[in-house]
């Protein structure tokens, strides 16, 4: 897979960057909010006009918005962002005057080389497109007045980004990108974690909490093995943030762990595991995705003094119910065992999709059928006839018996244990039901 050509989104806040983002896209990749500054990190996805695939980038705000506490990060970022881009958009307001700032901003981008396309946005009717006079004084071959929130005038702007962009000719990897979302509380070290395995510094990184506040996705290639890394918003209860992007961003953080093939969830080695870090492995548990647990900050001294077994047993000595997920301490700040990472999301994943034979499991039903007779909930024997895989992804087993009832929680807990021990399945979650057949 060759490295895609990268367009880059720019523009002052609240100017519609998001919107169009996600309309190049095709799908509500970045977070949209009515109040400025919602994005702060750049936001990435892989895009396509006509024969053209390339990486898609928005960036925050330029100059940030009013109460954005991390306007010259912001501003840096997206300048940089800017700078690596193979094409640049830049995003103008089309129901207000152009300001001198941003002619400054086009300027700066004229000077720097790029190939640059000029985006007059929320020209919705074709009353407000006879008003743009103003921004004609840019170069008129390159403006483009679109709707992004209408799809007014977007197919205008995807023909010349596919003139701007290099016929296509990076061959597909033999297997699509993992998306693995990086998840966990506020200020456990997510953001670092993915710029380590970036190896630049490709998010803000601050120790105020909630900095990031939309998921971002990283694409990286590791021995030919394509990841998407998904930095998400810190998790928290919605109802202690009283900051409405926070609340859009967790909203987000939770629907990734839905849309991920696996999920890492990070903990602070200073104070794990905490009721929150519970809450987060619920929420990894009941998706059914695969789990990593990293203990990151495992650079820093004061850990009580604890061994690396004796923290295996604090943790899921809470975290029992996700017994099954591997964990690895790591530091983001020296890069210790970071990439295991990438290594054990490849391996659940991979543990995740497995099958075994009918004539395997029923082989392995038999010797517990005679060891271990099942109990149901309300105590009595139940008659197994025989068992089958019914799906992967998670694995999905099914028990047929002769009357419909439900097994003991022990011993469905101790069946399943049983059968990791037999087959395997590190990392994932597995589904066990019980049907009359």
């Amino acid at each position: 897979m060759k490295k895609l050509k990268r367009v880059t989104i720019i523009g002052f806040p609240n100017v519609g960057k998001s919107t169009l983002f996600n309309r190049l896209a095709g799908a509500r990749k970045s977070l949209v909010h009515s109040l400025p500054g919602m994005t702060r990190d750049a936001v990435t996805a892989v895009a396509r006009v006509e024969d053209r695939s390339f990486e898609l980038v928005d960036t925050g705000g330029f100059f940030g918005a009013p109460d954005e506490p991390f306007s010259a990060k912001v501003r840096d970022k997206a300048w940089q962002e800017a700078c690596r881009a193979d094409v640049v958009l830049l995003v103008l307001d089309g129901r207000r005057d152009l300001l001198p700032g941003e002619e400054e901003l086009f300027t700066d981008l004229k000077k720097s080389g790029k190939r640059l396309l000029v985006v007059v946005n929320k020209v919705d009717t074709p009353g407000l497109e006879e008003r743009l006079g103003d921004f004609y004084r840019l170069g008129g071959e390159n403006i483009f007045p679109v709707s992004a929130e209408h799809n007014r005038g977007v197919e205008a702007l995807k023909e010349a980004l596919a003139g701007a962009l290099p016929q296509a000719e990076e061959t597909e990897t033999a297997r699509p990108p993992l998306r693995v979302a990086i998840v966990g509380r506020i200020n456990v070290g997510k953001s670092s974690l993915v710029n380590r395995l970036c190896g630049e510094e490709r998010l803000i990184v601050s120790e105020v909490p909630g900095t990031t506040r939309d998921s971002t996705d990283v694409l990286i290639l590791r021995q030919e093995r394509a990841f998407i890394l998904v930095d998400t918003a810190g998790l928290r209860k919605l109802s202690r943030t009283r900051d409405e992007r926070e609340k859009a961003g967790i909203i987000r953080a939770k629907k990734n762990i839905g849309l991920a093939d696996v999920v890492c969830l990070v903990m602070d080695a200073q104070e794990c595991a905490t009721r929150q870090d519970t809450a987060v492995a619920q929420l990894a548990f009941d998706s059914g995705k695969p789990l990593i647990l990293a203990v990151n900050k495992w650079d820093l001294p004061a850990k009580d003094g604890a061994s690396v077994q004796e923290f295996r047993e604090r943790i899921f000595g809470k975290l029992d119910f996700v017994g099954y997920a591997p964990l690895v301490f790591v530091s983001a700040l020296t890069g210790q065992r970071v990439v295991k990472i990438l290594d054990l999301a490849e391996e659940v994943w991979r543990e995740a999709g497995r099958h075994i034979a009918t004539s395997r499991l029923n082989a392995f039903l038999a010797g517990i059928l005679q060891d271990h007779p099942p109990l149901s909930r309300d105590g009595r024997r139940v008659k197994i006839k025989y068992m089958t895989q019914q799906g992967v992804y998670p694995p999905t087993f099914v028990l047929f018996g002769h009357t419909r009832t439900r097994l003991a929680t022990a011993y469905e807990r101790h069946f399943l244990h049983l059968l990791r021990r037999q087959f395997g399945f590190q990392g994932t979650p597995i589904r066990l039901f019980f049907r009359q057949g």
